[in-house]
């Protein structure tokens, strides 16, 4: 067995691994929770890190705290922000209520470092102790929503810029195809023309959407209910301590952050962290729409629609030679598909929250990161190993819409719908295109057949054959 030192708390002593820079609280967090074997994401340890910083730097300016103490939590705090002790932090997501344990685990770790640093041993917690000093001015109430919304804006700008990089990626297929004419298709059914850079023209678009709404969902995040302590009424912290916690945290993160009015409301609920689930399962839903047509307007090459060709990025079967399937936009789908369910999660723990507290917080903090983590990868690798590299098969778009039965809808106005409709039936039924079957009937001809049957000016506003 590994050395261990023993360590005691109110519930009695417990060893704890020698080499540990946490303790007592979070071994028994540790051996209570092995449920997922997932270790805590990190950048919601960056953001508990970075308020443990902020308090002692806070606490240090208002005389509350020792500056030699103070200063040694920060240069621990500093170290971890850099990379160091990253696996010290081992409370599985699935834990106790509001993230104490979290919150312990940090507070041990930053402690045990600290003492390190001024010369004292791990476990000893002399002169630095995790409650008293790491935690003071503070409970795991406020922590971890403001560590909730810390993380969030702190992974926020990663997020939108992988969605304007799919977006322009989009748009400039949208400008590379705008040329090529091809059938529409609505209920999956032939309908009537337009244009393949109008469809990624769209697609591009509604990434835009979603980078507006997710940035907009997120600006409720930037109010902070640090201070609120245990139940928002700000128990044992200064009444200055709010305001220059958030100064600091301005500097630290480099946020734009706001001092919340109300602080119970802000321990009470859980809704901008829902809302902003909101918006990602909003974005996932737009994504994993765009994904499916891409799937759809590539299937084939023979039997499907194949009006586009996706980039091979590996080989699709193990049985079948030469077959390349569309992997990316697979991939795509299953993160929407995550996505969903982790706001499913948020939605339910949400509202789960009772009197003065939410105690679901930290299944909230894992499923609105995680969901972020993995929409941010799917959106770029989705721009860079797919979007980029498709190309058009103008002769096929040019196929398919020659044989569409819904040209006829440009004739309605001519010839009304009811005759327009046994011309689609007629010519489906003798397999002719609507252009033949039109001149062979001399429903139009000449010229004015030409004006009405011209698909490309079909897919701009105007009644054929009318246009200037």
């Amino acid at each position: 067995m590994s050395a261990t030192r023993i360590e005691r708390d109110p519930l009695g002593e417990l060893p704890v691994p020698a080499n540990a820079l946490y303790g007592i609280q979070t071994e028994r967090a540790r051996r209570n929770f092995p449920i997922s074997h997932l270790a805590p994401l990190a950048p919601f340890v960056d953001a508990v890190v970075r308020i443990k910083k902020a308090a002692a730097l806070t606490n240090r300016e208002t005389g509350r705290l020792d500056p030699r103490l103070a200063d040694a939590v920060v240069r621990a705090a500093d170290e971890v922000l850099g990379g160091q002790h990253r696996d010290q932090f081992v409370v599985d997501p699935y834990q106790a209520g509001a993230g104490t344990s979290h919150n312990m685990n940090v507070n041990e770790v930053l402690a045990n470092r600290a003492n390190e640093l001024l010369g004292g041993k791990r476990g000893e917690y002399r002169p630095v102790h995790p409650n008293d000093h790491v935690n003071m001015a503070q409970s795991t109430n406020d922590v971890i929503p403001t560590a909730i919304r810390l993380a969030v804006l702190g992974e926020l700008p990663a997020l939108l810029e992988s969605l304007d990089g799919l977006a322009r990626a989009l748009l400039a297929k949208g400008v590379a195809f705008d040329r090529i004419v091809k059938s529409g298709r609505t209920h999956l059914q032939d309908a009537t023309p337009i244009r393949l850079g109008q469809e990624f023209a769209a697609y591009g678009h509604t990434v835009e959407r979603s980078r507006e709404r997710l940035a907009g969902a997120a600006d409720p995040l930037r109010d902070l209910g640090i201070g609120g302590t245990a139940v928002g009424t700000g128990l044992n912290a200064e009444p200055q301590y709010p305001g220059l916690m958030v100064q600091h945290l301005r500097m630290l993160t480099g946020l734009e952050l706001r001092a919340g009015t109300d602080r119970v409301q802000l321990m009470q609920s859980m809704g901008d962290p829902a809302a902003f689930s909101g918006a990602l399962r909003t974005y996932a839903v737009d994504l994993g729409k765009v994904a499916n047509d891409l799937r759809l307007l590539a299937s084939g090459p023979r039997t499907g629609i194949a009006e586009i060709v996706l980039p091979a990025v590996q080989p699709g079967s193990s049985i079948m030679p030469g077959k390349v399937n569309p992997s990316i936009a697979e991939m795509v789908n299953m993160v929407c598909y995550q996505v969903l369910g982790n706001d499913v999660t948020v939605a339910a723990a949400a509202e789960a929250g009772q009197l003065e507290l939410n105690v679901m917080m930290p299944v909230i903090a894992h499923n609105l990161l995680f969901s972020m983590q993995i929409l941010t990868n799917a959106s770029r690798v989705l721009a860079q190993r797919c979007v980029v590299g498709i190309e058009a098969d103008a002769a096929q778009c040019e196929h398919w819409l020659e044989r569409s039965p819904a040209l006829v809808t440009a004739l309605a106005p001519r010839i009304g719908y009811a005759e327009a409709a046994k011309l689609a039936k007629e010519a489906v039924a003798k397999n002719v295109t609507v252009r033949q079957l039109v001149m062979e009937k001399g429903v139009l001809k000449g010229k004015e057949l030409d004006a009405v049957l011209d698909l490309l000016a079909m897919t701009e506003p105007g009644v054929p054959g009318q246009r200037k």
